[in-house]
């Protein structure tokens, strides 16, 4: 087929405005997908995904499609996930596009999500085609839509088609915008053959995976190919398209969308971003790639059997193929033994990893209390990074502690606005300013230290605003505040895997939680032990887990009580003598309880 009869596009959207659900329309109205094999959320691979309902990883798929003027077109659609954490898939995708559908749910209106990966798109040069959808619904809302399109996003409203992923309303609208309005495959022109490397996966059988979109030249079996970035050469085994099964083809040429089956059999061999060129005659630059991802939120993920520990390295290493963002390395402590520390670009992005590790590895872990990156200045000391309470240097010689913050745009209705400015008060955040859009709702630009949304913040973000709140957020510029490392003393000794670093503010009501729920959850001791929440040398909250006591006098009954005394008097001597000699075993279990709370 005639690479200007090919298009590359992508289907953006905020969380749940039917992203996938479209793409199913789109699988069944081009006879992609059979019908009798076609199911909801068709391009949703993982249980994941299923059970949560939402999307994690991009899908791509090809599809043809016979248009008006009588010509048939090949499409490859990238169906991308929608949650702030997984923004980076995102990006990957648009990279390999030259068009975006944009999906505004016409009940919801435009949402903080749908503003950045507008952004997103615009900032790579993409044509933006606006969906309304969703318009079946009774609350549907088409001329606030229609005016937020043009006030918020600056979009022309004649240039949105109405549609309904669920009813099919519109599709072939789309499916014609889509051909009309996106150009034709970019840089073709490239004297080389240049493929970008956008996702990859590890299999058993055939090894390394790599999905890549040809921008000029072609890619053949039997071909010697390099990575660019590395000079890594190898052999192509197979290649083939998304359908959205992989199915072997004898090409890919310049415009497609495909995967790559290689020699390579090393998952740290594949980097994402990388340009693929043949090895006969290379290319002479690379493709632009990405820009390189920091993780936000980090935590030590260790093995609950100590024997797992190989096997949990394995696991993230097939991760860490499959998802650029990720980032792991191997640390120790001395609580839970040999483990990794591992970085994520949120919470939900921990979550999802936690679970994939469980399930797709079967390795049971144990994770600990998620934190930020720190920038500490000790004296006479260049400023350090730290991302793990325990590599702290000595408090007395510490300069000042920065923790990061983050630039959130918080929609919600104007009902929700004094609980949610209460909200943003208590975790130390400071409202920047205000954008009205509309009769009922409002945007609050807030800065906010990252480390106070990592755990809650989403949560009450929604349950405050009955569900209608949604925020985004980029990261911003480095504070120093009064930070303080607090440290749980166990019978006096410190346990590596309970320290964190708090703001003094809130260090004592911290303090005297965890310590509260260490108490409830170690069994009782032969004698009375101390739990203890201290920031250096001061403690500031206390409780103690309950002493085993023996009935040494049952046997003693009637007579001279002095017996009964004297028996006591030598039980109590014996427990003061084991207070000061003996050791307190945590049960793994009180870790796992407590770190899951």
């Amino acid at each position: 087929m005639d690479e200007i009869l090919t298009r590359n596009f992508c289907i953006i959207a905020h969380v749940d405005h039917g992203k996938t659900t479209l793409s199913d329309r789109l699988l069944e109205h081009t006879n992609t997908v059979e019908q009798r094999v076609l199911t909801d959320q068709h391009l949703d691979a993982m249980d994941l995904e299923k059970e949560r309902g939402i999307t994690i990883k991009s899908h791509p798929v090809t599809m043809h499609y016979r248009a008006k003027d009588g010509r048939t077109y090949k499409l490859n659609l990238m169906d991308t996930p929608g949650h702030v954490d997984f923004s980076y898939e995102v990006s990957r995708s648009l990279a390999a596009c030259e068009g975006a559908v944009l999906l505004i749910d016409a009940a919801q209106g435009v949402e903080a999500q749908t503003v950045a990966n507008a952004h997103l798109a615009t900032g790579q040069n993409l044509k933006v085609i606006p969906v309304i959808n969703k318009i079946d619904l009774p609350s549907a809302n088409l001329d606030l839509c229609l005016q937020q399109l043009e006030d918020i996003l600056f979009i022309p409203h004649d240039e949105a088609i109405l549609a309904s992923g669920k009813s099919g309303i519109g599709i072939q609208d789309i499916l014609e915008a889509v051909v009309t309005r996106i150009p034709p495959p970019r840089w073709r022109d490239h004297k080389g053959t240049r493929a970008l490397v956008f996702d990859s996966l590890y299999d058993s059988y055939r090894g390394v995976i790599t999905y890549a979109r040809v921008f000029s030249g072609a890619l053949r079996a039997g071909d010697g190919m390099t990575l660019m970035s590395t000079g890594q050469k190898a052999e192509i085994k197979e290649v083939g398209i998304f359908t959205p099964k992989m199915v072997k083809i004898d090409m890919l040429g310049e415009g497609d969308v495909g995967y790559v089956v290689s020699n390579i059999k090393d998952t740290s061999d594949i980097k994402i971003g990388d340009t693929i060129t043949l090895t006969r005659q290379p290319a002479t630059e690379m493709l632009p790639g990405y820009k390189e991802v920091r993780p936000m939120v980090f935590c030590g993920l260790y093995p609950l059997e100590s024997n797992d520990y190989e096997k949990l390295k394995a696991a993230l290493g097939r991760l860490r193929l499959n998802d650029a963002a990720f980032q792991y390395q191997s640390e120790s402590s001395i609580a839970l033994g040999f483990g990794f520390r591992c970085g994520f670009l949120g919470l939900l992005h921990m979550e999802i990893i936690q679970e994939r590790i469980r399930r797709e590895h079967d390795v049971e872990i144990i994770s600990t209390y998620p934190s930020v990156v720190y920038h500490v200045k000790a004296h006479g000391l260049p400023e350090i990074d730290v991302d793990n309470p325990v590599l702290l240097p000595d408090p007395g010689t510490i300069e000042y502690i920065a923790e990061p913050t983050i630039r959130a745009s918080i929609l919600i209705p104007n009902t929700s606005m004094g609980d949610i400015l209460s909200l943003i008060m208590e975790k130390r955040g400071v409202i920047d300013h205000t954008d009205t859009l509309d009769a009922n709702r409002v945007m609050l630009t807030a800065i906010l230290p990252l480390n106070e949304i990592l755990v809650d913040f989403n949560d009450r973000l929604k349950s405050v605003t009955h569900g209608y709140g949604s925020m985004d957020y980029e990261l911003g510029e480095y504070k120093a505040d009064d930070l303080v490392k607090m440290d749980i003393l166990i019978n006096g000794e410190p346990v590596d895997a309970f320290s964190s670093i708090v703001h003094r503010s809130k260090a004592e009501g911290k303090g005297r939680e965890l310590c509260e729920k260490l108490a409830e959850i170690i069994p009782p001791q032969m004698f009375r032990v101390a739990i203890q929440a201290a920031i250096g040398g001061k403690i500031i909250a206390r409780e103690n887990v309950r002493e085993m006591r023996k009935d040494v006098t049952a046997k003693c009954y009637g007579g001279d009580i002095t017996r009964k005394r004297k028996l006591l008097e030598k039980q109590k001597e014996g427990k003061k003598k084991m207070k000061q000699i003996g050791k307190v075993s945590i049960p793994p279990d009180a870790f796992i309880q407590v770190l899951k709370n």
